[in-house]
């Protein structure tokens, strides 16, 4: 699978970012808190970007200090956003990271009736109308946002289909948005226009035409048969690609060919927040790049490791020249 030769940005992708705050410990005993943005989407764009490609973002934000917040953040990380909008009638989201373990992170999420839930088609038909990208981003969250955000997907993966650009499906599934049941309707309509599906294990049934109880395997069941037989199914809808997160146990990747595994590189965990669109970024941009399998889930895999060992949802993320440091015995100054 490769990118076409569109004369567009690389990528285009669109969804709710929000102002993201972050405390140093239970919310309830007050204290400091950072401030940054988060969003799945706005995640991946960063990462594309400072891996040298362009990239468009489409989203939509407040008219607000925070959604002007969002815009600059993006537009110094070298992100597009001529697309996103400003919603005068509706506040930015906003995402609130509580650490409670080293290892355990709470997230509370205020966005109900925002300006990325009432996101509009019109942002995704000026970005294609300018510009038809080579690869469109989707993430399993906007459709679960609102009915707008749902249609302006729909309208996305339409546009896709007639210009002739590959579609890359995150499925991303989020419990608090929306159902499993709710998910997979959608997901399983999205599939046939599907090039690259990315989706942790446990999230694969949710693509399937029998839904999420098509997953048979039970607790300490072997995971790998499960995950190949609902991988080849997928195939056989018409997924060009499937490529299977497994947290610390790395990533598989299926296609007509056969299967390729790659494991995780190794590093000290500091925050796994953003671990998944960091992974998503690295595999866009060996794609463009016009990298083999193996060369697409090697990027992917050290893209991901850059966010599990920094702090943020993106921040960690590395630019071209810096891929190779994890590679550096510890304690390497570079100079």
């Amino acid at each position: 699978m490769r990118a076409g030769p569109h004369s567009g940005p690389d990528v285009l992708t669109f969804g709710e970012t929000m102002v993201a705050l972050r405390g140093s410990g239970p919310l309830k005993l007050g204290g400091t808190m950072n401030v940054s943005i988060a969003g799945a989407e706005s995640n991946v764009a960063i990462g594309l970007s400072r891996l040298g490609h362009q990239v468009h973002w489409a989203g939509a934000v407040g008219d607000d200090e925070a959604g002007r917040l969002v815009l600059r953040t993006l537009r110094a990380e070298g992100v597009a956003v001529s697309a996103a909008s400003a919603d005068p009638d509706a506040p930015t989201g906003l995402i609130l990271f509580e650490p409670r373990l080293p290892e355990i992170t709470r997230v509370h999420y205020y966005r109900a009736g925002s300006a990325g839930s009432r996101l509009q088609a019109s942002a995704v038909e000026e970005a294609f109308s300018a510009a038809p990208p080579r690869i469109l981003h989707l993430t399993g969250i906007t459709p679960a946002l609102g009915p707008a955000p749902l249609a302006t997907a729909r309208r996305a993966l339409r546009l896709a289909r007639e210009h002739g650009s590959l579609v890359c499906l995150d499925v991303n599934f989020r419990s608090r948005l929306w159902t499993a049941g709710e998910a997979s309707s959608v997901l399983r309509e999205w599939i046939p226009s599907v090039d690259a599906l990315i989706a942790s294990d446990d999230e694969l049934p949710l693509c399937l035409p029998t839904g999420p109880a098509a997953d048979t395997a039970g607790p300490g069941t072997e995971r790998g048969p499960a995950v190949a037989a609902q991988a080849k199914e997928l195939l056989e809808l018409g997924v060009g690609e499937v490529v299977v997160t497994l947290g610390a146990d790395g990533a598989t990747a299926f296609t007509g060919d056969g299967s390729l595994h790659r494991p995780a590189q190794l590093v000290r965990a500091v925050d796994a927040v953003g671990a998944g669109d960091a992974f998503v970024a690295g595999y866009l941009s060996a794609l463009l790049d016009g990298a083999d399998m193996a060369g697409r889930l090697a990027r992917a895999v050290t893209t991901g490791a850059f966010a599990v060992a920094s702090p943020g949802d993106w921040e960690g993320a590395p630019t071209r020249a810096e891929l190779g440091m994890l590679g550096a015995p510890p304690g390497t100054v570079v100079r």
